[in-house]
């Protein structure tokens, strides 16, 4: 074992041990992935299962090349990845500079209240119709039912990470001197940040939740359109290959965010 002047002897061996589970916990990851597609792919082979019902690794991966041959692959990603990015980052702006107006007038806040959780509740599908009248038919509703989905989210959780702030440690700068908006820069933007990358991660999956419901309503291209288009002309293959474009794309997205909590974790402990 290196030796390290900084550390005991103990808390390198805790280090080492730390280290040693997370290379567990990802090798069991990969192992179990390759396990469910191994799984797949045998039930389908021998016809254990329906491959005309549930394609198989093999089959989705014929129809990612044919896609990818025929130049409409990344098309298709292209077109709802922009869609998802746009309305992602526009419903995390928006949603958080809401959030901060809510928690600086607590009579807005309280005014706001009820419709926030009615807003939360609706199934924004019921809106779909009169969002197509609105918008029109193309990338326009796409993106709106994207920040519509995510937008309330951010809100609601954003809110509820100002409003835990500490207490004590409010009254502390209070009696220190401080203003409404020293307390705000000081202290409950910085304590919120635990809060936020909370947030990002749920909107990464609304985002995704609401691009593609989107494309299902109304759209000539995307992932949504593929699922619709292959569940329309019994193309189970295509239908199975547009859902794994979607993991493969909110995986890597989701990635970023755990990336950008990484960032602030370490920047936060210095």
């Amino acid at each position: 074992m290196k030796k390290h002047p900084e550390y005991s002897r103990e808390h390198l061996l805790y280090l080492r041990k730390l280290k040693r589970n997370g290379a567990l916990v990802h090798a069991a990851r990969i192992a179990v992935l390759f396990a469910f597609l191994l799984l797949w792919e045998l039930s389908a082979r021998f016809e254990w299962i329906n491959p005309f019902i549930t394609s198989s690794p093999s089959r989705v991966w014929d129809t990612l090349v044919s896609l990818y041959r025929n130049g409409t692959l990344f098309y298709h990603v292209g077109t709802t990845l922009w869609e998802t990015l746009l309305g992602f980052f526009i419903a995390v702006v928006l949603g958080y500079a809401i959030a901060l107006l809510l928690w600086w007038s607590e009579i807005l806040r309280k005014i706001s209240e009820p419709y926030l959780v009615v807003l939360n509740a609706l199934p924004k599908i019921a809106l779909g119709p009169l969002i197509i009248i609105w918008c029109g038919t193309g990338s326009e509703p796409i993106v709106f039912m994207t920040i519509l989905i995510g937008l309330i989210v951010a809100i609601l959780n954003m809110l509820n990470g100002f409003m835990a702030t500490d207490e004590n440690k409010i009254l502390l700068l209070r009696s220190m001197g401080a203003n409404k908006r020293q307390l705000l820069t000081k202290l409950v933007i910085p304590s919120s940040l635990p809060a936020f990358i909370s947030m990002l991660k749920i909107n990464v999956g609304m985002a995704w939740i609401g691009s593609v419901m989107g494309e299902y309503m109304v759209s000539k291209a995307g992932i949504g359109y593929l699922i619709v288009y292959g569940g329309q002309v019994f193309k189970l293959d295509l239908v199975m290959t547009a859902v794994f474009i979607l993991c493969v794309l909110a995986a890597g997205m989701y990635a970023i965010v755990a990336l950008v909590e990484k960032a602030v974790i370490k920047n936060s402990g210095r």
